[in-house]
């Protein structure tokens, strides 16, 4: 237990009010936390967590120039990605267990990979398909066709537009850009935007008119969500190394990041756990590339992440109740590499494995107390809308598991009702051996999901205590695994 995740846990204790020993019994009386009223999701941003795994795809002329960012001098002859396949990427993703896609449309650079009106920055002006090739479409198409939801990056900082800094002829560039996007290609899932904020021509910086940008994709796309550092759906974690805080709330205050690319020093571990106090919902959302850099480079082929390191990536996302975005560049060729697909498949075939054999079903559960409708064997149900739920005015409580025989496990999944939103601030689960209870492991927030690796251990009898929360606590799965040895090679990190 590292001394960060133990402070923040002794403060909310604090706060809360809960005196006396961490590892009280079971029928101690309840905590009851202070009563706020506990933001929701919104049907879109449920779905959107409940994917798990998008996949970004970054493509641009910076493919062909071994930049990371391009500096919007780059000549649209360079692109040419003469074998491009997106009907490829959209099956690697699915195979993969990926549930949506998201473009880069355009990066700094602002060579755009749909045929604008706005610029002549763009595949039209390209050798690909002789002008007439249309990356966006290409996309969405294979997106479609395979079952996946689609969704766009379109770079607010523009290296190649003159109008760049210029105000409002600026954002009337930018919007139409945008508009082309979420009008020309059917339905869009999510719509994904930073802070980049660069300095344009003669050193002009553009004020971005985030309200204007907002109400477009509110406007063209009401069902999609949308994405940057400050939201307004869904945030950013905060870094690019695809961890999220050990502990991690869904809900944020609005005012602490006003708008994307606000930067103060507490920003990042802010967005990394949210606030149990917040008002808004704001899932976050962890963004990081299976390679070294985000867009395909030669010379690191041999630095695809393996397997394991990926499914690390999972519990360090996912497992700590953010969203996964794991970037795959297509080379120059406009295809994924067989590494980075083998890499993919390798990493759902251990989830898979790891995944699929609940050891507490068929399990005797018993609990502290229960509301009316909501018996407590529904944590075994894999249903996500099926829950155990507290009865009030509780905000604490307990379940307790029972087996035939004894079962060994290395891996702890926990899921909260999250359509009812998040209240639980602690949880510890005990074993029983020995003949006694003896505490396990425990933790602060659970989310949609929490996943814990431990040793390999046997018992027949768990007990999850929650131990305190923000409101009667709901939780919709309660489960254990024994999952394969890992084996750690190149690319691990």
């Amino acid at each position: 237990m590292d001394r960060r995740r133990f402070l923040l846990a002794s403060s909310a204790a604090t706060l809360l009010g809960v005196g006396g020993s961490r590892f009280a019994a079971a029928t101690a009386a309840p905590v009851i936390a202070p009563t706020i009223d506990r933001p929701r999701p919104t049907p879109q941003q449920l779905r959107w967590q409940r994917e798990e795994l998008a996949m970004f795809v970054h493509l641009t002329v910076n493919t062909f120039t071994g930049k990371e960012w391009g500096d919007g001098t780059e000549s649209p002859a360079i692109f040419n990605p003469r074998k491009l396949d997106a009907r490829q990427w959209a099956r690697a993703a699915k195979q993969a267990g990926f549930r949506s896609m998201i473009l880069t449309a355009k990066h700094h650079d602002g060579f755009c990979l749909w045929p604008t009106a706005t610029t002549v920055h763009s595949v039209k002006n390209s050798p690909w398909k002789n002008g007439n090739g249309d990356v966006a479409r290409e996309f969405v198409d294979a997106c479609h066709a395979e079952g996946l939801g689609a969704g766009f990056y379109l770079s607010p900082w523009d290296r190649n537009a003159k109008s760049y800094g210029s105000g409002k002829p600026y954002d009337d560039f930018y919007i139409a850009q945008l508009t082309e996007l979420l009008t020309d290609y059917g339905k869009v899932v999510e719509v994904w935007f930073d802070g980049a904020n660069g300095e344009g021509p003669a050193g002009r910086r553009q004020a971005y008119d985030w309200p204007r940008i907002h109400d477009t994709v509110r406007r063209l796309q009401p069902d999609a969500v949308i994405f940057s550092d400050a939201g307004p759906d869904v945030r950013w974690v905060g870094d690019e190394r695809g961890a999220a805080g050990a502990t991690c709330w869904s809900s944020v205050d609005p005012a602490r990041v006003p708008y994307p690319g606000y930067d103060r020093p507490w920003v990042s571990e802010l967005l990394g756990h949210g606030d149990p106090y917040g008002s808004a919902w704001r899932s976050a959302e962890s963004d990081v590339s299976i390679r070294p850099g985000w867009f395909w480079h030669a010379d690191e082929n041999g630095q695809v992440r393996t397997p394991d390191n990926l499914l690390d990536l999972y519990f360090t996302s996912v497992g700590r109740n953010s969203k996964l975005l794991l970037n795959v560049p297509p080379n120059r060729d406009g295809l994924f590499e067989r590494a980075d697909i083998t890499a993919l498949h390798g990493f759902a075939a251990l989830r898979s494995r790891l995944f699929a054999d609940n050891l507490l079903r068929g399990a005797t559960v018993r609990a502290s107390t229960s509301a009316a409708g909501h018996a407590p064997s529904h944590v075994l149900d894999d249903d996500a809308d099926s829950y155990w739920s507290a009865a009030e005015p509780d905000r604490s409580g307990w379940l307790e598991f029972e087996l035939p025989t004894g079962i060994e496990f290395d891996t702890i999944e926990l899921q909260e009702a999250i359509a009812h939103g998040q209240t639980i601030a602690s949880y510890r689960i005990d074993r029983w051996t020995d003949g006694t209870w003896k505490p396990l492991t425990w933790g602060t927030t659970i989310g949609h999901k929490k996943l814990e690796r431990l040793d390999p251990m046997r018992t027949r009898k768990l007990r999850l205590m929650l131990e305190y929360g923000y409101g009667v606590p709901k939780l919709v799965k309660v489960a254990m695994y024994r999952g394969p040895d890992r084996n750690y090679g190149p690319g691990h990190a």
